[in-house]
């Protein structure tokens, strides 16, 4: 695997923060798996396997070229599908529920003293400021308008904040909706759509040097043409 590639990527944790990408750190969670599966078996096996997985798992997203950073639960979403392709199911199964396992901690300790959510910060025009989040939700919710009922706001807005992290700059909150609604394409082709014209937003936004929805652009093309 390519340490250098691996290293210049960062891995979203549940809280929005950001650390460097370690595959070392996957190594650590299927042998901790392992271990829980075969009852405290080991050996020369379950290192094999366990850093062949991560090798596979690295492979596969620094293989999307378009991302700096991985959110935790797409690692781990990897790291189940590389152990069925390699044939350890049992292992694969186990894993599921080590992540099961630690879930019901998190929701747990959530329960019992539930924190305020994080405010992620943004990086805007070389200024830290609050992720304007209803301001999101709007532009999302614009792009997926009159698309016909299957096409939603929702999924696209949540995968979006699912790949957001604090100090995110602005540029990147937008290429994470253009990404999070292309994903769902498959489910519904109105999203190419949607897709499109969040792409529109960002191209609006270089040229205008400013936020401009679709909707005031009417008036905007007659101002802004005429100096040309």
């Amino acid at each position: 695997m390519n340490a250098d590639l691996a290293a210049a990527r960062g891995v979203i944790k549940r809280d929005g923060t950001v650390v460097v990408f370690n595959p070392e750190k996957i190594v650590t969670a299927i042998k901790k798996a392992w271990l829980d599966v075969f009852k405290g078996v080991g050996g020369q096996r379950m290192f094999d396997v366990a850093q062949r997985a991560a090798e596979l798992v690295t492979v596969a997203l620094l293989r999307d070229e378009s991302r700096s950073n991985f959110h935790i639960e797409d690692i781990q979403d990897q790291v189940e599908l590389q152990l069925m392709r390699m044939g350890e199911h049992e292992l694969a199964r186990g894993y599921i529920v080590y992540r099961e396992q630690h879930a019901q901690v998190r929701a747990s300790r959530h329960a019992a003293s539930p924190e305020a959510p994080h405010q992620l910060t943004v990086i805007d025009g070389g200024m830290r400021r609050p992720l304007d989040l209803g301001a999101l939700k709007a532009l999302i919710a614009s792009a997926c308008e009159n698309l016909g009922a299957d096409v939603k706001p929702e999924p696209v807005l949540a995968e979006t904040q699912r790949n957001l992290y604090d100090g995110v700059p602005m540029e990147e909150v937008y290429k994470a909706a253009i990404l999070a609604a292309r994903t769902l394409i498959e489910k519904d082709p109105g999203y190419s759509r949607a897709t499109a014209r969040l792409l529109m937003h960002t191209i609006r936004r270089e040229i205008l040097g400013e936020e401009v929805t679709q909707e005031q652009m009417q008036e905007r093309y007659a101002e802004y043409f005429p100096r040309y």
